[in-house]
Order: structure tokens, then sequence, then C-alpha cells
């Protein structure tokens, strides 16, 4: 996007904060003329408020949420020709005076996602802050395989083809992580931008946060949004679709070529092998796919070559090593010799245990192996293809 035809509106969702938001709008006006106040149905505001605050407002006529704020300020935006809405908190949490990263950043990166990552090294942040952006983090990672920076804060840079694109349904704080993660999904870039953050003490903070309905409603998000990351349908794209190849047991050389033709690193083609291969040992019945999509997603590895290489450990070859070795390991050196209804049937639980044994070592083991083949062949090939 060209520079010169970037246009940004200031975002402030209000909900009774009238002692903060003449100076939010004050200090905001110093940097940016085009700023918007969406009143979300406040209580607290004077009769005149809408001729003295100075800047256009929208009034919601009762409640509705800080999301349903942000997408009626995204509406008003794009009806005007804006191309980003940058939000901010009306409590002045955030120093309105980082808009001027924000618009740097956008300058640089116009499809980019901009969140603002407090400071919270501040001993008066409180620890429930810390906890929760912690939490968030977390979900988001698993949900994406992604890491973000502080997946709560409000200070944010949306292009607005994001909002307009992408399907969501939360309409209150659960709003600010799903439009993250569906983002996130969807490809589109998502960047941290450092910002500083002040937390009132004793009365003289206000916070509309509530510790049981937006946590159940949290809760409630991230169950589904998780849910949905582990199923093996693609997700909705709104940025040019990348090319998912799959790993084929059948064709494992031709496998790997095809991944480094697509510019993933020997060393993460062959991470992502190991970790199929060590979940994929281990007797986490009918866990297995789930325990892979969930690594793979948190460490941001390849699932196609973790869950395709997995296959090799179907049974029987491998989950019969592992009973071997964990018989050989509990019975004196023996090893199990009578394979039978007996051996197999009335002693299951006994073979069971000798599986779980023995998996503890076959599987780094052939973790290990897998790493070291995958990696020198993946190598080989990449120095082939740069030479081409």
């Amino acid at each position: 996007m060209n520079e010169n035809l970037i246009q940004i509106l200031i975002v402030i969702p209000l909900y009774n904060h009238q002692k903060t938001i003449a100076a939010v709008v004050k200090r905001c006006l110093a940097l940016q003329p085009d700023i918007l106040v969406v009143d979300d149905g406040s209580t607290d505001l004077p009769d005149n408020f809408s001729q003295s605050i100075g800047v256009p407002l929208i009034r919601h006529s009762r409640n509705l949420g800080k999301g349903a704020a942000l997408m009626t300020a995204a509406r008003y935006a794009a009806e005007r020709g804006y191309t980003h809405m940058v939000s901010l908190d009306a409590d002045l949490q955030h120093s309105p005076e980082d808009f001027l990263k924000f618009k740097v950043a956008i300058s640089r990166n116009p499809d980019t996602l901009f969140i603002g990552k407090r400071n919270f090294s501040d001993p008066s942040v409180p620890n429930l802050s810390r906890f929760g952006r912690q939490f968030s983090n977390f979900w988001f990672r698993i949900q994406t395989g992604q890491s973000a920076g502080d997946a709560q804060s409000g200070f944010r840079a949306y292009p607005l083809y994001v909002l307009e694109h992408l399907s969501l349904s939360q309409t209150r704080y659960d709003f600010e992580i799903e439009v993250l993660v569906k983002a996130a999904w969807a490809d589109v870039p998502i960047k941290s931008l450092d910002i500083g953050v002040t937390y009132q003490t004793g009365g003289a903070r206000v916070s509309h946060f509530s510790l049981l309905m937006d946590n159940l409603r949290l809760t409630r998000l991230n169950t589904r949004l998780t849910i949905r990351s582990f199923l093996p349908w693609p997700h909705k794209k709104i940025i040019e679709p990348k090319q998912e190849i799959k790993f084929s047991i059948l064709h494992p050389i031709d496998s790997i070529r095809n991944f480094v033709s697509h510019k993933l690193t020997p060393f993460e083609i062959a991470l992502s092998a190991m970790v199929g291969i060590f979940l994929g040992t281990l007797p986490l019945i009918a866990l297995h796919s789930l325990a892979i999509l969930m690594v793979t997603g948190f460490f941001r590895l390849n699932k196609f070559v973790a869950l395709g290489i997995s296959q090799f450990c179907m049974p029987p070859i491998v989950p019969a090593l592992c009973i071997e070795t964990g018989y050989f390991m509990t019975h004196g050196g023996q090893f199990l010799t009578e394979i039978s209804f007996e051996t197999l049937g009335y002693q299951a639980l006994d073979r069971f245990y000798e599986w779980c044994i023995g998996s503890l070592l076959v599987a780094p083991v052939l973790g290990l192996i897998v790493f070291i083949i995958v990696y020198l062949a993946a190598a080989s090939m990449s120095s082939a293809l740069e030479r081409e």
C-alpha cells in the first residue's frame, strides 16, 4: 500500500470513564486530528458531553461491549475512507503519545496488525494483569502456533481489511482475543510494539472487567478456538494462501524434497519429524494426533511432517519394540519370546505397562535417529537445490 494512501483513525471506546476521557482526547488531538469516541452506553456523562468533547462521537443507547464499540468504529472508518484504526482505552492506562510508534509502524508495514506490548516491569502492575497476559499468550500460542507479546492489550492498530473480512462473533472483552486468533489463522502478520502502561492505584482505577462473567466468556471462547485449531479443515484466509505440502510415508524422500523446495529449513523439517516419531512411539492411545497438533502448534513446527512421519509408529512394529524393551527392563534382561492370547490378552495390563516403560527409552532413541537421517537428507537436498 502506498504510504500516501494510508489514513488512520484513532478510536477511543468509552464506558463510564468521565473523569479521564477529556484528557485522553486532548492528548490524542495533539498528535492526530482524526479521532472518534464511541460511547458504549455510559451513565456518568454530563448532558453537554457531545458538544464538549470536541471530536466526533457515536453513542450506543445501552452497553453492548467493547467489541461492539470497536466494530461500530470500524464501520464508521470504512465509510469515510480510512485504511487503519488505532484503538486505545479511555482510562489513561495507555499513553496516547505511543500512537506515534503505531503510525511509523503502519507506514512501514500497512498489512500488519500491531499490538501494544505493555511494560509490566513496574511494581504497580496488578498481579492479576500479569497472570491474565501470560494466560492469554499461552492459549494464543496453542491455537495459532505464534507468539503474542500481549494478547490482552487494547492498544492496537487494525488494518480495516482485517475487520471487514473476518467472521467475528464476540462483542465484549473476548472480541480482542477472537480477532487476534482469527487474524493469525487468516495469515495476517501480527507484530508487537513496546508501549508504556499506567495503573491508577486505589479507588482511582476504574475497571469494567467482570472476574466472573468475562472470565467465563473467555474460557468458552478459548475452548471453542482450541478445538477448532485442531480440526483438519483449513482456516479462512484473507491473505494469499500458502501452499500446504503433505508428508507421505509411501514417498518420504519426495516429501522431504517438497518441503525443502518450499523454504523449510533442514533443521525445522528434522525437528518436526523427531517430534512426530517421539510422540507416535508413546502409548497415547487414540490421542497421538491431538498431542502432535498441540506440540507442533505451540513450538511452531510443521504439523504435516510430524503427523505424516508418525504413521511409521503404527502397530505392530514400534509398539512391539517398546513392549520387548519394557519386558527386558522389568524381567532381568529376559525377552518376551511367547506371543499368544494369554501374553497379549489376559496379560494386557502387563504389556501396557511394559509398553510405557519401553517407550521411555525407545521414543527418544528413535526420535534422535530419525532427526539425524531426516536432517542429513534435507540438508543434502537443500544444497542440491542451491546449486541448481
